[in-house]
């Protein structure tokens, strides 16, 4: 059987390969490509079984049909989030889809809290200064994370970790979710959402990205939040409804906004735009602001969560192979 890759980064074939090598290679063949799966590169998976995507790769009915037609039966995502993919048209087509519900979940957890420090601190802003030759500190005013309320919306592993790093700061940790996890109780108290957001210095977003919580931060939650307050969001893009973001940032309620994740960044993540112009007038507003830092999708982005995304995926893949059971199929392929 065979497996074509789409999107893939160099680095995405180097963390695959090594696993792949070590522990799949008498198993089924790989092929690896640069660009994006779409209607008009879907034809480098014609006699291909399986497809392996990214969380920003768009899988709509007409592509599925179409990969179907080529005799693909399974869809596997090599990330947590499958929303681009329409899981419906693919369960009526028999195509199987799998994703890698969980991958080191201190990676993620660090990094919010790596971007918490570097707009508290400005230590970006340090860094721009000091290799200009300036070394004045005007500007540059930060506070003690020890002491502060922080608010962790989601607590799954993630969120766990998250207040677990926190916790050693120091900090009054808050929890919010539908589904509480008891793990969190070790590090903090959990709230109401209006609580939470009334009291926390910091909101930190760490929940899955679904029909109920799309825009879940809007007006009216940022209106709730304590004046002065920094959100910080490194799980899913939508999360958000940007313009009630900027609002809030323009009117000097939102002290802070730090995102590693963006509503409509599948057409600009990822992908090198220097030297071009950026046709999302959104996104470019919401960078001209100084107590905004935006980064590309990269909280993930570590030696270990590529292992374990690629061995997860290759697993997905061999269970699909043999026709076992896959534990992290969103979908059951019908050959």
């Amino acid at each position: 059987m065979k497996l074509a890759f789409f999107s893939a980064r160099p680095y995405d074939v180097q963390s695959f390969e090594s696993v792949y090598a070590k522990s799949f290679s008498s198993k089924f063949e790989v092929t690896f490509h640069a660009f994006r799966l779409s209607t008009e590169t879907a034809m480098l998976a014609r006699d291909t079984d399986a497809v392996c995507v990214f969380v920003n790769d768009p899988l709509g009915p007409d592509l599925l049909k179409q990969l179907h037609g080529y005799g693909v039966r399974a869809v596997l995502l090599r990330c947590s989030g499958y929303n681009a993919v329409d899981l419906k048209a693919a369960e009526e087509l028999g195509i199987m889809v799998a994703n890698v519900p969980g991958y080191s979940p201190e990676s993620i957890a660090e990094f919010a809290v790596a971007q918490i420090q570097t707009l508290n601190r400005k230590t970006h802003r340090t860094y721009n200064r000091v290799r200009e030759g300036n070394f004045t500190l005007d500007g540059l005013l930060g506070f003690t994370l020890c002491g502060r309320t922080v608010g962790i919306i989601g607590t799954g592993r993630i969120g766990v970790a998250c207040a677990r790093i926190l916790h050693g700061f120091g900090c009054n940790v808050l929890g919010y979710d539908l589904y509480p996890n008891a793990a969190f109780k070790e590090y903090g108290t959990f709230a109401d959402l209006d609580t939470l957001l009334t009291q926390s210095d910091i909101v930190s977003l760490h929940c899955p990205l679904t029909e109920s919580t799309r825009h879940l931060v809007d007006s009216s939650f940022l209106t709730k939040m304590k004046k002065g307050a920094m959100l910080v969001n490194t799980s899913r893009g939508a999360l958000i409804d940007t313009s009630a973001v900027i609002t809030s940032l323009k009117s000097g309620h939102l002290g802070g906004l730090a995102l590693d994740v963006y509503e409509g960044e599948e057409l600009v993540f990822y992908h090198d735009h220097s030297g071009k112009i950026i046709a999302d007038d959104v996104l470019m507003r919401l960078m001209t602001f100084p107590n905004a830092l935006v980064s590309g999708h990269q909280a993930f982005f570590t030696e270990e969560s590529l292992a374990q995304i690629a061995e997860t995926t290759l697993g997905n893949m061999e269970a699909f192979v043999q026709g076992t059971v896959c534990k992290n199929a969103l979908t059951k392929a019908t050959k």
